[in-house]
C-alpha cells in the first residue's frame, strides 16, 4: 500500500481553527467549511491506521458490522470513500445482525444500505430472548451478548466469503478498554488494532482506532445517520464502561492532550521497564560492560515534557486528604 490511502492533512490554519461542528457560526459556508475539514481528518486518520497495521490487501473482501450506532454508520461511510481512491481492489460488503429486540425499526437499515449502493445481508437470530433468559435482571447484558453476536457473526463471514471482519471500535473505545482490564482485570490489555479471531479463522480489523468520538458524533451529526438505539443494553446507565469513559472525558476537559498521550503510550512500549517476566527476561539480566542508551538511568528522576495547555497529572489515592 501507499500513501494514495492517506488524504493531505489539514493546513495549519484549519487545524487550529478546528471546532466541533454543533458549534460553527450559523452560516452555510462556515458549516460546509468545517464539515469539509472533518470528513478529511476522518479520511486521513482511517487511512493511517490501515497502511500502518496493513489492515486491507488486494483482492480482499471486507465485511463491515453495521449496528445502527454512529460509529458502524461512520465506519462504512468513510471505507467507501477510501475504496473509491484507494491503490487496491477490495470489496465491501455491510452487514447487520437483527437480534429481535422488540421495537427495533428493521426497515431503517435496509433502506440506508441500499441508498448508499453497497452489498449487504441482514442475518436474523433471536439473540435478544436468549440473552433476557440468561440474565438475571439488573446484571450486565452485553458480555453474552457480545459472544453470541461474535459467534454468529464468524458464521456469517464464512458464508460470505469476507476475508476481513472490521469493526467500529474508536480511539476511545480502545482506552476504555485499556482502563477496564487495569482496573478490573489486572491486566495491560486493550482492543487492537488488528488481530486473528478468537477461532484462529478470521482477520477482525478497527480501522477507527485513530478516530476519537466526539469527531464520529460531529460526523454523524452532520450526514444525518438514521441512528438506531440499543435497547437491550444502551439503558445499562452503571456499566462500568460509561463511568471509565466519563473520566476520560474528565481528563481531556481539564488537561487538554492526556487522552492522546495515553493512546500515545500504548504505541510506545518499553518491556525492560515494565515487570512480565512472560516478555522480559528480567531473571537471566546481567552487566554487560557495554552503554546501553535505551537502559534505565537508576538514580535519575524521570523527566516529562509538559506543555502550557498540560498541566501536571494531578492523582488522588482514596484515603488521602
Amino acid at each position: 500500500m501507499n500513501n494514495i490511502w492517506i488524504t493531505e492533512p489539514e493546513t495549519q490554519a484549519e487545524l487550529s481553527s478546528s471546532t466541533d461542528i454543533g458549534h460553527t457560526p450559523n452560516t452555510r459556508a462556515n458549516k460546509e467549511r468545517e464539515s469539509h475539514k472533518l470528513e478529511k481528518r476522518l479520511c486521513r486518520l482511517m487511512g493511517q491506521a490501515i497502511v500502518e497495521y496493513n489492515m486491507i490487501g488486494e483482492g480482499d473482501k471486507v465485511m463491515v458490522c453495521v449496528s445502527g450506532g454512529k460509529d458502524s454508520y461512520a465506519l462504512l461511510d468513510i471505507l467507501l470513500k477510501l475504496r473509491a481512491r484507494a491503490p487496491i481492489h477490495f470489496d465491501i460488503v455491510a452487514v447487520n445482525l437483527d437480534q429481535k429486540q422488540p421495537g427495533f425499526p428493521a426497515e431503517v437499515l435496509p433502506r440506508y444500505l441500499e441508498s448508499v449502493g453497497v452489498d449487504f445481508h441482514i442475518e436474523n437470530q433471536d439473540t435478544y430472548s436468549i440473552v433476557k433468559d440468561k440474565v438475571p435482571e439488573g446484571k450486565t447484558m452485553c458480555s453474552l451478548c457480545s459472544r453470541l453476536r461474535r459467534g454468529i457473526l464468524y458464521r456469517v463471514a464464512d458464508e460470505l466469503g469476507a476475508t476481513k471482519i472490521a469493526l467500529g471500535h474508536h480511539r476511545d473505545d480502545i482506552l476504555q478498554t485499556f482502563f477496564l482490564n487495569m482496573f478490573f482485570g489486572a491486566k495491560l490489555k486493550t482492543m487492537p488494532p488488528k488481530l486473528v479471531s478468537d477461532d484462529g479463522r478470521h482477520v477482525v480489523i478497527r480501522p477507527l482506532a485513530y478516530v476519537p468520538e466526539h469527531d464520529l458524533i460531529d460526523w454523524s451529526l452532520h450526514k444525518e445517520f438514521p441512528i438506531i438505539p440499543c435497547t437491550l443494553c444502551g439503558s445499562q446507565e452503571n456499566l462500568q464502561r460509561k463511568v471509565v469513559g466519563n473520566m476520560l472525558r474528565e481528563w481531556e476537559k481539564k488537561y487538554p492532550g492526556r487522552v492522546q498521550n495515553i493512546f500515545r503510550s500504548l504505541q510506545n512500549i518499553a518491556p525492560s521497564h515494565l515487570m512480565d517476566s512472560g516478555l522480559y527476561d528480567f531473571k537471566n539480566v546481567k552487566a554487560t560492560g557495554t552503554p546501553n542508551t535505551l537502559g534505565d538511568t537508576l538514580f535519575d528522576e524521570p523527566e516529562f515534557k509538559v506543555s502550557s495547555s498540560l498541566d501536571a497529572f494531578e492523582i488522588k489515592v482514596e484515603g488521602e486528604s
